[in-house]
């Protein structure tokens, strides 16, 4: 979105959804809104805009710059441990990855839908879903109760193909050797669930920075996962594709681009449990896990919040001196200690002293870019009567990653009015830089189509009649996507590392876009501005 002069920029800065100029009318009469947060603002702090002096200067003990997971989870451990003289900035677009909206009530998410069950390892996160309520019982035990109406509810998944659904997303009756080879990887993982390194630790654990550095496990980052399942013999087509699906799905990558170790790991690290629910279940609202961070506000509290986006974050004397933009205009923060909990891409546009502290651009991880899609319908398609619709619907050999239904939680004698399906596309076909160019290219027209293919698939052009709106969101540089040799990001490790007065929080700093990563950083931030 073009923008005239700086007034207009700042305004954007200050947290205001971000379109593209891109409402528009389909000739068959669809409304479709085009999303592309933070995309003017970060293109302007790649291209070095100049700032104009600030305004006003506030201080502060500590500054939390970004309110994705990783900011709102620091900001939350540190309210929740009495700390108060921070101020949590809230960049372009609140909530990141796990923003959400709403048409006229309908909640659904633009981002990350779903939280698995958290295993022992992640404490953090069942701290935070017990103070919620989320966790009812036993949050120290391997398996808590939790709220039956947070657990996603049968039936969960389902899978398209040749015409017809079948329950869950692996690929049945493609013959005997497929099946063989998916009971095979399945033990395969399950064994793996339980291994542990020459250290003691398990092998696979999330989050990752509590998992073995043994080298002889570590030594499968080396490699790709598609290398990793040839030289093991798993060659069947329904077995590759559900995996390849599965690595789009986390990680925004296919096969070929994705570390064995991350493939691994997407299989055998969670392993959380419930009393009062089967393993493998899911935790998710309508409007997926939007839920989490709105709790995480109400605890930091709304005085703690800023409008508006850093620009630059540098050391002065023994502070560090934060230039921000909102509706008013430049401003200045000076405080003790800084959390950057922006994606690493960001963050090097932000702190112009990050390669002194021993990361350079090449340790910048590659990201994927996503396409998110939200349609509202004014009644539930047609279904056959043997298959219900699902929470998670997938379609078998298709590029896209199907689609969720935001209403599914909502338990009711009768189906709710209405509706809102969203869509997810991981571009992980061409190369990121490609993917992106097409993104920032591609018209309206042109979006939709790749958001609505999964669902054109499935109930064809009849669906149009059901339509009441649509909105996408483009997400260019949506996660990290851990391709081999990522465990050995020196870069990443040194950053993790940071104990000065510039401490870094976000997922990226684990190469795994996941909300226990994101929220593991901000917590070990906020514990060394507590000390």
């Amino acid at each position: 979105m073009q923008r005239r002069d700086f007034l207009r920029a700042a305004a954007a800065l200050a947290g205001l959804p971000l379109l593209s100029g891109c409402r528009q009318l389909l000739g068959w009469g669809l409304p479709i809104e085009v999303l592309r947060p933070g995309m003017a603002d970060g293109h302007r702090l790649r291209d070095s805009a100049a700032l104009p002096p600030p305004r006003s200067e506030r201080r502060v003990d500590t500054v939390i710059v970004g309110s994705g997971v990783a900011g709102l989870f620091a900001g939350w451990r540190l309210a929740r441990e009495g700390y108060r003289d921070f101020v949590l900035l809230n960049g372009p677009e609140p909530d990141g990855n796990a923003a959400a909206g709403a048409f006229d009530g309908w909640r659904y998410p633009t981002g990350a839908h779903y939280l698995p069950l958290p295993s022992p390892e992640s404490g953090h996160v069942r701290e935070l879903l017990a103070e919620m309520g989320v966790i009812e019982a036993g949050g120290d035990s391997l398996r808590p109760t939790f709220d039956e109406r947070v657990l996603v509810h049968a039936p969960d998944e389902r899978l398209w193909r040749d015409g017809q659904w079948q329950d869950g997303l692996l690929p049945r009756g493609l013959g005997a050797d497929d099946d063989a080879q998916q009971r095979r990887f399945l033990l395969h993982v399950k064994q793996l669930q339980q291994q542990h390194g020459a250290d003691g630790r398990r092998v696979f654990t999330v989050p990752t920075a509590l998992a073995s550095t043994d080298p002889a496990w570590r030594a499968l980052d080396g490699q790709s996962f598609a290398a990793w399942l040839a030289a093991h013999g798993y060659t069947a087509p329904g077995l590759l594709w559900y995996l390849d699906y599965c690595c789009r799905d986390d990680y925004g990558s296919t096969l070929a681009h994705t570390s064995a170790w991350a493939g691994l790991h997407y299989f055998a690290a969670r392993g959380g449990q419930a009393a009062n629910a089967a393993d493998g279940a899911v935790l998710t609202w309508p409007d997926g896990l939007n839920p989490l961070l709105r709790h995480m506000r109400v605890r930091i509290g709304a005085e703690r919040q800023l409008p508006g986006a850093a620009w630059r974050i540098q050391m002065q004397g023994r502070q560090v001196q934060v230039d921000y933009v909102d509706a008013g205009g430049a401003q200045r923060l000076l405080a003790r200690r800084v959390i950057v909990a922006t994606p690493l891409h960001v963050a090097w546009h932000l702190l112009p002293q990050l390669a002194g502290l021993g990361f350079s651009r090449a340790h910048l991880p590659p990201r994927a870019p996503w396409l998110v899609g939200n349609v509202l319908l004014d009644r539930f398609p047609k279904e056959p009567a043997t298959s219900p619709l699902a929470w998670d619907n997938v379609v078998y050999g298709s590029a896209s990653l199907g689609y969720v239904v935001a209403t599914h939680q909502l338990i009711r004698a009768a189906l709710p009015e209405r509706t809102v399906f969203t869509t997810y596309h991981a571009l992980a076909a061409d190369d990121p830089a490609t993917a992106r160019q097409w993104l920032a290219g591609a018209s309206a027209d042109e979006l939709f189509g790749q958001a609505m293919q999964d669902l054109y698939t499935v109930y064809g052009a009849r669906l149009r009649r059901q339509l009441l709106a649509a909105r996408l969101t483009v997400r260019a540089h949506a996660m990290a996507s851990p391709q081999p040799g990522f465990l050995a990001n020196a870069g990443l490790a040194a950053l993790r590392a940071a104990d000065g007065p510039i401490l870094f929080a976000h997922a990226d700093l684990s190469g795994l876009s996941l909300f226990e990563e994101a929220a593991w950083w901000g917590d070990v931030a906020a514990r060394r501005v507590l000390g």
